[in-house]
């Protein structure tokens, strides 16, 4: 299983490479923060505004496009049938795709950690919680790159999810009653926790909503994933 999850792994590196539009996913928000961070000074601004804010909003996006884009891409071209004739498992599909997108998005987080200046234990803080966030959006791309039969059908799916996951916690700061409404969003709850890391303070509703959302999202990637398995 291990040279299938290499073989995986070494596939995407390569349509990565020539796909732009992957590619870009994991770029821009990392780029936007050293820029933001190092040109823009507002009075009054809180501490490590730009990248809290566009480390959240990375979570709801890189993650979550590139694993739906690849996984529809891969049913679509049938890929996933040529792999079982050849004895890979969906298992290792899955794996070898999750340890592929999690860390490359892992490196944009500790570019976008280390312009915010954090470092230490507030960066090690900070990286945990940014791969907490980028394992819940992977399992939600992969759910709905596996259930959506091409790229265009999964894009459709994908960027109604992917605009509420990113910019709810941003319009939450202006919003009370969209506060009241994206607290129940695992990427809220993500803010809400990157903005303490200072000092993380971790409430029962904080613990009850993510672990809810981690639930419902295992839940919903298992239920794929068995679909996956069986139809291939």
């Amino acid at each position: 299983m291990s040279n299938h999850i290499g073989a995986i792994l070494w596939k995407q590196i390569k349509d990565t490479i020539k796909n732009k539009t992957i590619l870009i996913q994991f770029l821009m928000f990392p780029l936007i923060t050293v820029v933001m961070e190092n040109a823009v000074s507002i009075p009054g601004m809180p501490e490590h505004f730009f990248t809290n804010l566009f480390s959240v909003m990375y979570v709801g996006m890189a993650p979550l496009t590139s694993a739906a884009a690849i996984i529809s891409e891969e049913r679509e071209k049938n890929t996933l049938r040529v792999m079982q004739m050849f004895n890979v498992k969906a298992a290792a599909l899955l794996i070898g795709n999750a340890i592929y997108i999690i860390s490359l998005c892992m490196l944009g987080s500790l570019v976008i950690g280390a312009a915010g200046g954090y470092r230490g234990r507030e960066l090690l803080v900070f990286m945990l919680l940014m791969l907490l966030g980028h394992g819940c959006s992977f399992l939600l791309g992969a759910a709905i790159g596996a259930l959506c039969r091409s790229q265009m059908a999964a894009t459709s799916v994908t960027v109604p999810v992917m605009m509420v996951l990113s910019f709810l916690p941003m319009l939450s700061l202006f919003n009370e009653t969209i506060r009241k409404l994206s607290k129940y969003l695992y990427s809220e709850q993500l803010y809400l926790m990157v903005n303490t890391v200072s000092e993380l303070r971790l409430t029962a509703e904080n613990g009850i909503i993510m672990a809810c959302n981690i639930l419902l999202i295992t839940g919903a990637f298992l239920a794929v994933y068995w679909k996956i398995k069986q139809d291939g």
